[in-house]
């Protein structure tokens, strides 16, 4: 069997958990999360995404929208919702 490099983990809170990977993409996203924050607001959210590394991503927003839409350092797109949703 073939060692497994050992690679970056985050945690985003106890509802998901992931590992980072090597390679790039070779075509459209497969998956695209829209994120809600339980703990804080969106601003604060979007300062601590922004501190781990996310981006602003421009997919012909208009800057009227209640949602800031963002790509992680691999250039992922994902989107920040603006409601607060009760923790489970």
């Amino acid at each position: 069997m073939a060692r497994r490099e050992s690679l970056p983990q985050f945690d985003v809170g106890d509802r998901w958990r992931g590992a980072a990977h090597r390679g790039s993409r070779s075509g459209p996203l497969r998956l695209h999360l829209d994120l809600n924050p339980v703990d804080r607001d969106q601003d604060e959210e979007l300062e601590r995404l922004l501190g781990l590394g996310a981006r602003p991503a421009s997919v012909g927003q208009t800057g009227e929208e209640s949602w800031h839409v963002l790509a992680d350092p691999e250039g992922n797109e994902f989107c920040l919702l603006r409601e607060r949703l009760p923790e489970l």
